[in-house]
């Protein structure tokens, strides 16, 4: 990319943060760190055809252990993860046997191939496609199929029993393939310089919504799309920030949290770094964060309960003496989350989760220290289960003066 070019797409970039609140900023004034940044955009591989339609059949196979006739999915993650597509206002049918069949209200440019059924009722359409496709007893529903389009199936098909599709999806989904932990992985690689880039414009009197405006840039610069909540000071406390106007000054930690997308698939990274010089409580405090942060990874591996992921990292929290359990100041929150197409999806680290991780599951490793009134430290990095143990798709945190290895 030329210095016009990335102008023009650091300047669109910056317009749009604009518009979302964000400082106003002069493209041509933005910090050397941001005008270095090139494109990361080369050698990504998108989701190929041919492993779209594996998925599909193994949609299939865990149909029929489930013993259902069909699959109902609306536009969103799911409907993109089988087909590539998220073709507004249609219903795909994924049936146990048979085409993938769609429901389109009109010819439009994003028309699928195959078998597509257009205008007129969807539900009379779809339930005609699961008639052809003789999807009798048990369809399943995926979680983001509106109400309205369930209850008309219902009422369309009374014959017919409607139940979650999630044994379908989330046994497809929550196991990644090598291509999807590349994605990932490049996503996780594009978010850390952005952050490091960004990091490095930190100054006294900065305003929260400047530096969130400067990882905006920097992500259009490297070539994808993303953003960063930006909170300072004793609102780091809080693990979903604040609107409060909030400026730098010395002493106060920095929290910096969310991700990108690449083919769709996400990142969620979490750095929190001191500016300035750090307090004796504050050092203890991070340093309890990070081995927190590692009990999590040491516990996870194929095998382990998400239960006991979350259990091992709060049980470093609340031996040193927060809580207990959710109770602040401490952990509120799980220890993580599935992420993938969704930033946040299924599994979670948390207590109660007796589910058992596989090799391709891919989880945010997160706990976080609350301290209200004082301060928050959160450090989070991604991490996928392999037969050997977790790894992360980024090195973490070093020391509460160094973000980034």
């Amino acid at each position: 990319m030329n210095r016009r070019a990335f102008l023009a797409t650091a300047a669109a970039g910056i317009a749009q943060a604009q518009r979302g609140g964000r400082t106003p900023i002069d493209p041509a004034k933005l910090p050397p760190a941001i005008k270095n940044l090139r494109p990361m955009t080369d050698g990504v591989k998108p989701i190929t055809a041919e492993e779209r339609q594996s998925r599909i059949e193994k949609a299939r196979r865990l149909m029929h252990e489930n013993h259902l006739g069909a699959i109902v999915v609306e536009p969103g993650s799911t409907m993109f993860y089988y087909t590539g597509r998220r073709t507004p206002n249609s219903t795909l049918v994924i049936p146990a046997a048979g085409e993938v069949a769609w429901f389109v209200p009109e010819n439009t440019a994003d028309t699928p191939a195959g078998d597509v059924r257009h205008g007129g009722d969807s539900t009379k359409a779809v339930t005609q496609i699961l008639a052809d496709r003789k999807a009798a007893g048990r369809i399943g529903i995926e979680e983001r199929v509106r109400f309205a389009t369930y209850d008309a199936l219902h009422r369309e098909s009374p014959a017919r029993e409607f139940v979650s599709a999630d044994p379908v999806t989330i046994g497809c989904r929550v196991i990644k393939s090598p291509a999807e932990i590349a994605l990932l992985q490049r996503a996780n690689d594009v978010t850390v310089a952005a952050y490091r880039a960004a990091f490095s414009t930190l100054h006294e009197g900065m305003d929260q919504r400047e530096l969130s405006a400067y990882i905006d840039a920097a992500y259009q610069a490297l070539g994808f799309r993303g953003g960063a909540m930006v909170i300072y000071g004793k609102y780091t406390a809080f693990p979903h920030g604040s609107v409060q106007p909030q400026t730098l000054h010395d002493g106060d930690f920095v929290l910096v949290d969310d991700g990108c997308s690449v083919e769709g698939y996400q990142s969620d990274i979490t750095r929190t770094v001191i500016f300035g010089k750090p307090t004796d409580r504050q050092r203890r405090v991070w340093d309890l964060e990070r081995k927190a942060q590692d009990a999590a990874l040491a516990a996870a591996k194929p095998g382990a309960t998400c239960e006991s992921v979350d259990a091992a990292a709060r049980k470093v929290i609340t031996d040193a003496g927060f809580g207990p359990g959710y109770k602040v100041p401490g952990l509120p929150h799980r220890t993580g989350h599935g992420i993938g197409l969704d930033g946040h999806e299924w599994t979670y680290l948390v207590k109660g989760n007796k589910t058992r991780m596989e090799p391709g599951m891919c989880f945010s490793n997160e706990p976080t220290i609350a301290i209200y009134g004082e301060f928050g430290v959160r450090l989070e990095d991604c991490m996928y289960i392999t037969p050997d143990g977790a790894r992360m798709f980024t090195a973490q945190s070093p020391a509460i003066d160094r973000p980034f290895a």
